[in-house]
Formats: C-alpha cells, structure tokens, sequence
C-alpha cells in the first residue's frame, strides 16, 4: 500500500485542500514531484477522484469474481463472506486502482487512502455511495450533480434539471465552474428557457420546452412557414410577409477595396480582387476594368498585355527580350550566360566555346589546344593530326 498521510481526518482533509485548493503548506505535506509541463490539461480534481471511485468499484467486481470457483458450498460461502469486507482484499483493490502512468491518481489515492480505509471498515453502511462520501463529503474536491462552485451553489434552472434540460452547467458537479450554461442550438436564455435566434417555440409545459428552426432566412418567426417571418437575419429584407436578400453590391453597404470588386451572395457579399491588368474594376476579367494597369493597354473593351519586345528595350550585348504579363525581362541570349550583369559566353568542357566563331561566312571552333588534345572526342589530335582541313584555316 502507499505510504500514509497524518492519522484522523481533520489532518488528511487539510492535507488534500492544500494541494488541490492552494492552501499554505505546514508541515503535514511532503514535497510533491515537479510540475506537469502543461498544467492547464491537468483533469479537475474532482474528475480524478471519479475516476479513483470508479476503477474502485471495477476492483470490487474482479476481486470478488475471481475469488468464487463457481460452486455453491457452504465453504465457499463462508469463505466469500470472511473476504467480501476484509482489508486483504482492500489491499488487492487499492493496488489496482491506478494505472502506472495516472500520476494524478496516484497523488490523490496517497492523500486519500486513510479515509478510504475508514469508509470500508466503518462507513459502508450509513454511507453506500463512496463517491457522494469521499470526493463530495470528505475532501470537498467535488458538488453534487446540478451545483458547482465552491459553495456548490444551484446551476441555473435548479438542480434537478439544471439548464432546464436543454444545455451544460459549466463546472457542474465540481467545485470550480462559472454555472453559465451552455445551451443546445435552438436554445437560450440563461438558463436555457427560451428559444434562440431562428427558432420558434413548438411545444411548451411546466418542465419541458420544443424549439423548432424557423425558415431559412427568418430571425425570429411564429411558425415553421416562411410567410411566419417577423424578424429576418442580418443581410435579408422583410418585404410582404417573406424575407428576400439585400444586394449589397448595388447599395453602400459592401465595402471592398480599390482593386476588388463586389459579387453578391445569399444574405451577405464578398469582395474578389481584380484582374492583374486592371487599375479598379467593375467585374471579373480584363474586359471590365475601369483603368489599364501599368504594362497594358487598351484593346476594344479589354485590357491586354503590351508586348515591350517589339521595340529595342534590351539594349545589352548579346542579350534577348522575353515578353511577360504586364510586363517584360532582358534574359541572355543562348550560349551566354549573365556574369556581374554582363551576357558572356559559356564555355563547355574540354575549352570549347559555344557558339562558335564564324569567318568568311563559315564556322569555326575556338578550342583549348592541350585539353582538347587529350580529349576522347578528337583522338587524333594526340597523333599530331588537325581536326579540319587546312584550307579551313582553323
């Protein structure tokens, strides 16, 4: 068994509201390991010791399951009944409880194990629910269902049907928690009493509501029909009993940028933005441009791309124009490469240059001589012989 807090319950309960509430520490409490590296996914103390009760409970029905052969003699019924309340089985109980890994489990069974102790041999019988008896009663780290809070105060709409039914009860059954409740959709109001916004009231009694969704575009409406409207939702107009959307792109309500233009959408809008030629635009596409961006210009009703290249715009030696959109670029020509913004010529291995130099209307090739004598391609060259006629005059 785990080692054992201070003896008596007032001390064990001071001990377990120290770690768990923020209670100064005396000298009854030893010190606790490191901190989680996330503390905020740390479970409630409250859900760790449900769930210390829970694995409880799940021990009591294998201990006592593997402890019966399956017989029906007055030994073994007198046997199960010496173990049934026996602190051997407790023990066997108590060292299955947590897992290896449920640090928190852990900690809150070494706080807690005397008063568990207490309930087996002393409290089984005015208190059954050992839940109710050590997590609410004793260590106070848990409220009864429908409270929350320290002073496990009613959730809305009272503890029987907290939130009427219809939502959750933040930090019910805990000692921490707001008690706001969290509505269902079609629900609202604080304690979850009223229908929410597109929704009608169907059906109503003491206890129980029905919300139903109104139609579509309705806010609020007295039916499910869409001549039962009488309130629309942001972005639609009532008009003769039925909600029918605003075109915002044909009022001032849309508010979009220079460049984008405005597209109307079922009780709302969006702004896109224009074609990469226009300055401002009505549309989408280069034929509804209010403007031609720089780079283009206008062709009929279009805004097309303006080809640089068909003027001496890259005035370099050896370089090309290459035309882009909206736009042009001066790129070297083939064969040469840009070094320190200059086109020069690449050179191949073995020392040959590309493009080749021409004479008299008839190419030649500039070679490395002593590489490219020991080159493979032209083996004769190592035998003394010239790689083209003399008449060539290479």
């Amino acid at each position: 068994m785990a080692p054992r807090p201070p003896k008596g319950l007032a001390p064990a309960l001071l001990w377990v509201l120290s770690l768990f509430i923020g209670l100064p520490s005396p000298v009854l409490v030893q010190p606790s390991p490191p901190p989680q590296s996330s503390p905020p996914t740390e479970p409630h103390p409250c859900h760790t010791c449900r769930g210390l009760v829970d694995s409880f409970y799940k021990g009591l029905e294998r201990t006592i399951r593997d402890n019966f052969g399956g017989g029906n003699t007055a030994w073994e019924e007198e046997k199960l009944s010496k173990y049934k309340d026996s602190e051997t089985r407790l023990v066997e109980v108590l060292e299955g409880v947590c897992s290896k890994s449920d640090f928190e489990c852990h900690r809150l069974l070494e706080l807690s194990e005397e008063l568990v102790e207490s309930w087996w041999f002393h409290k089984q019988q005015e208190a059954p629910d050992l839940f109710q008896w050590l997590c609410s009663d004793s260590l106070k780290l848990c409220c009864p269902s429908g409270t929350f809070g320290p002073t496990c105060l009613p959730c809305p709409g009272g503890t029987e049907r907290p939130c009427g039914g219809y939502g959750q009860c933040e930090g019910e059954g805990t000692r921490g928690g707001s008690g706001r409740c969290d509505c269902q959709a079609g629900y609202g109001g604080e304690a979850c009493g009223q229908c929410g916004l597109g929704y009608f009231e169907a059906e109503r009694n003491s206890s129980h509501l029905v919300c139903s969704a109104c139609f579509g575009p309705c806010a609020r409406c007295s039916g499910p029909e869409e001549s039962n409207c009488l309130q629309c939702k942001k972005g639609w107009a009532l008009h003769h009993l039925k909600c029918v959307d605003i075109d915002e792109c044909g009022t001032e309500r849309a508010s979009c940028g220079a460049d984008q233009f405005c597209v109307n959408t079922e009780g709302s809008y969006e702004c896109r933005d224009c074609a990469k030629a226009c300055l401002g635009c009505m549309g989408a596409g280069p034929g509804r441009c209010k403007k031609c961006s720089p780079g283009y210009q206008q062709v009929g009703s279009k805004c097309l791309d303006v080809d640089e290249c068909e003027t001496a715009v890259c005035p370099g030696e050896n370089e090309k124009c290459e035309n882009t959109e909206g736009s042009y670029r001066c790129i070297c020509a083939e064969g040469y490469k840009q070094i320190e913004g200059i086109c020069v010529k690449e050179q191949i291995p073995g020392g040959l240059w590309w493009p080749p130099h021409t004479s008299h209307g008839r190419r030649k090739i500039r070679l490395g001589i002593e590489s490219f004598a020991s080159s493979s391609l032209f083996p004769q060259l190592s035998h003394g012989t010239s790689p083209c006629p003399a008449s060539e005059g290479c």
